[in-house]
């Protein structure tokens, strides 16, 4: 079904059956194609609620929107936060950058808190911002910095929140479905994620859980007509899962299979379990073979991984892409600023036997090309 395991933050590798779902066409407007739909939303919210403290499913409520996840960030960004509205961006990456430029590129008043990428969320650094300037009214942070693969102390940074009465929006494009957490836990009133990522569908729509309190209120603030959270929801709640627009029908029929396989696998728990066994046979395999992931080991998560590329003058990240490529494997370029690097993918219907397989490869690629790691 495929030539290669995408090992990438996604799209990522998918199973057959979620592949097989999408050869049924269906219609927009019909009855049960919509029930599909509703049975989705109910389905992110339990995920979002039951799998620890805090947060009643009655609380919450979930938004499909049409595009890749930065269209739900950008329908979140732009649709919640008021007119004169203030938003606080924890930048220690690439992903956390973005938030900045749809702000920017929204004209929505915003202040950036630049960190190394090395280096987690500045807690204490948020709590202040938010105690001197009262001019703030959200703040957003990336859960699982993909940049680096870098976990950011997410339930740390929305009690923070919580406690100067501000809105917490969460991108938890690569973590949700994939780690453990909810959002009372995480005191989010936002949450964003993807069909493409720790669910294990494909590309074509991301979606947003949301307090609905918080929610109801946002009415007439969006910056965009195709990318109005409010009304989005509103049109499926008032009339049983119909999107606004022409929705992604065939990937909306490939995430019920997939959340039907999450349930199966034994849910978050179980999948959380397999990619922390993928991460640790590839981090300590490719350590084995000379290579220095970028993060220290108490801020990775089992989504990516960034190594720092050899030193070797010979070596080049394409010339070893295209060799792991024609061995069955894709990995990702780096995104770092201030370091050469290359990243490893650990989820998606990818498991530790896959990347022993990997690993060998990787040694293989370093013996043909002689390359001092």
């Amino acid at each position: 079904m495929h030539p290669y395991f995408l090992l990438t933050p996604g799209p990522l590798s998918t199973s057959r059956t979620v592949k097989e779902a999408m050869l049924r066409d269906v219609s927009t407007w019909d009855r049960d194609y919509n029930d599909v739909v509703q049975d989705v939303r109910r389905q992110l919210v339990t995920l979002a609620t039951d799998e620890g403290e805090g947060g009643s499913a009655a609380e919450y409520t979930a938004v499909l929107v049409q595009g890749s996840g930065t269209f739900a960030v950008e329908a979140t960004i732009g649709s919640v936060v008021p007119p004169d509205g203030k938003l606080l961006v924890a930048a220690n990456g690439a992903y956390g950058e973005r938030i900045a430029q749809i702000a920017a590129r929204l004209s929505i008043d915003h202040m950036a808190l630049p960190q190394p990428e090395t280096e987690p969320a500045d807690v204490a650094r948020i709590d202040r911002a938010l105690a001197d300037d009262r001019r703030i009214t959200h703040v957003a942070l990336v859960h699982c910095e993909t940049t680096t693969g870098m976990l950011n102390p997410a339930a740390a940074v929305g009690q923070a929140v919580r406690k100067h009465g501000r809105t917490f929006i969460l991108d938890a494009m690569s973590s949700f479905g994939g780690t453990p957490l909810t959002v009372g836990a995480l005191a989010a009133d936002y949450l964003i994620s993807s069909a493409n990522k720790c669910i294990e569908g494909v590309p074509g729509f991301g979606f947003v859980i949301a307090r609905r309190a918080v929610l109801e209120k946002t009415a007439g603030w969006a910056r965009s007509l195709s990318l109005d959270l409010f009304d989005q929801w509103r049109e499926m709640e008032s009339k049983g899962g119909k999107w606004r627009y022409t929705s992604p029908t065939h990937v909306v029929l490939a995430f019920a299979q997939a959340l039907a396989e999450l349930v199966a696998e034994g849910g978050v728990a179980a999948r959380y379990a397999r990619y922390t066994e993928n991460h640790r046979v590839l981090v300590e395999g490719l350590v084995g073979l000379g290579f220095r992931p970028l993060v220290a080991p108490e801020h990775r998560s089992p989504i990516i991984t960034a190594f720092l590329c050899p030193r070797d003058p010979a070596f080049t990240f394409d010339a070893m892409y295209e060799a792991l490529k024609s061995r069955g494997f894709v990995i990702y370029p780096g995104k770092v600023s201030q370091a050469e690097t290359f990243r490893v993918g650990t989820i998606g219907q990818v498991f530790p036997t896959d990347i022993r397989r990997l690993v060998e490869c990787f040694g293989k690629v370093i013996r043909e090309f002689a390359w001092q790691v």
